[in-house]
């Protein structure tokens, strides 16, 4: 299929370009002697990446120790309520640890083994790429350094403790609004002290070349089984996808399967409390082209042209930038993304709860809300939801802040 004068049926070879670029964002804004270390990577990744032996070790891992394919469910008392359109939902809430972060971290760690790393330092906002970094290093006997800022550790107590448990070591970050932003800051920082003996594990499709790409392409296994399921459940394709926009793993993980089908794609930013600046975190919404963390793409910035502050109820969504592949989708207009706010999202959290018996990440309540909203706006059809994480780290923060609805 082409969109836009771009072949879809060959996107995934094409982009990114071999400097990492998808168009005019991505890249590697970094330091010379960090650059040596992403070509180190970037080299490992594409030796390994064609391994046959890698392969089945992955994918050994995935059906063993993941407990993939991960299953699509029918939300069927919540179509009828919504009225003809048919939803569904891609259950990444049942991939072990409870979300689709383990699905690039248990190959971020096998890289980091095939490269002689002793460590894996990463970055965490709602906690679970933590847990399923600290996972993997446990599984493959690494170390572990995770940081997190202050107000995510408040937030996502649940969450800061399965890592401590699985033996990784948390560091708090108090630095600025001590959010995800900073959190990325502190790991970058630390990495470059310790880059001979660990590899940084990006928990999302941002940061410089190869990560956005590399952790699409572990996530792809996503899209790839939803595609299956659906044509294999239904008969056909769905007439939209919809997932959450943060960083963007989850949803470019989605995407990644059915960006070459004549199907519609929404990206979920979140408007938090409004469109005012400091009150949401949609970059693709309101940002414009910049350069943070060692990549270019479209963020959010400050009247100084830094990153402005932003805010999400979901911690893994409070980030000032996206992925540049979103950006360039975006750009591009294959990808539709838009927005859902606080309200809307807390109402799509405990209406997926009653009808469905399936509590989902605050993330993914973004996801579901959009879905919902589109359900309400189709005359018939059927709309297919990536269900990024479970929502047992966010339970005691909901009931605190909102009380039980």
């Amino acid at each position: 299929m082409k969109f836009n004068n771009i072949d879809f049926d060959t996107y995934l070879k094409q982009y990114p370009d071999e400097k990492g670029y998808f168009g005019k964002y991505g890249g590697s804004y970094i330091s010379p002697e960090l650059q040596v270390a992403m070509q180190e990577i970037s080299e490992a990744y594409y030796t390994i990446c064609k391994s046959r032996k890698f392969i089945d070790e992955l994918r050994r891992i995935r059906k063993e120790f993941q407990g993939r394919p991960t299953p699509i469910s029918h939300l069927e008392r919540l179509s009828n309520k919504l009225g003809n359109v048919q939803l569904y939902v891609k259950r990444e809430d049942l991939n072990h640890t409870g979300a689709h972060k383990l699905n690039h971290c248990m190959g971020e760690a096998l890289l980091a083994k095939y490269m002689g790393k002793k460590k894996v330092i990463a970055e965490t906002g709602a906690g679970q790429h933590g847990v399923a970094l600290a996972t993997a290093a446990a599984y493959f006997g690494l170390e572990c350094d995770i940081y997190m800022g202050s107000e995510d550790i408040k937030k996502q107590a649940p969450n800061v403790a399965r890592m401590k448990i699985l033996g990784a070591n948390v560091v708090e970050v108090t630095d600025g609004q001590a959010t995800l932003k900073e959190a990325v800051d502190a790991a970058f920082a630390a990495y470059s002290r310790e880059y001979k003996d660990s590899i940084y594990c990006i928990g999302s499709v941002v940061g410089p070349h190869p990560f956005p790409m590399m952790v699409r392409d572990f996530q792809s296994v996503v899209g790839i089984e939803a595609r299956e399921q659906f044509v294999e459940m239904t008969g056909e394709l769905p007439d939209a996808v919809v997932a959450c926009v943060g960083g963007g793993s989850n949803s470019m993980g989605m995407f990644s399967g059915f960006l070459n089908d004549p199907v519609d794609i929404y990206g979920v930013e979140p408007l938090g409390r409004g469109p005012k600046l400091g009150d949401h975190a949609a970059s693709l919404q309101y940002g414009t082209e910049g350069i943070m963390h060692g990549f270019n793409s479209i963020m959010l910035k400050d009247e100084n042209g830094e990153p402005a502050p932003v805010y999400s109820v979901a911690s893994g969504l409070d980030y000032p930038s996206s992925g540049p592949e979103h950006a360039f989708l975006h750009d591009l207009g294959r990808v539709k993304y838009d927005v859902v706010n606080d309200e809307e999202t807390i109402d799509a959290f405990f209406t997926l709860s009653r009808l469905e018996g399936i509590i989902p990440a605050i993330e993914s309540s973004h996801a579901v809300a959009y879905g919902m909203k589109l359900a309400k706006q189709m005359s018939r059809g059927s709309v297919l939801i990536c269900l990024s994480g479970r929502g047992d780290k966010d339970m005691d923060y909901i009931i605190e802040k909102y009380g039980i609805r």
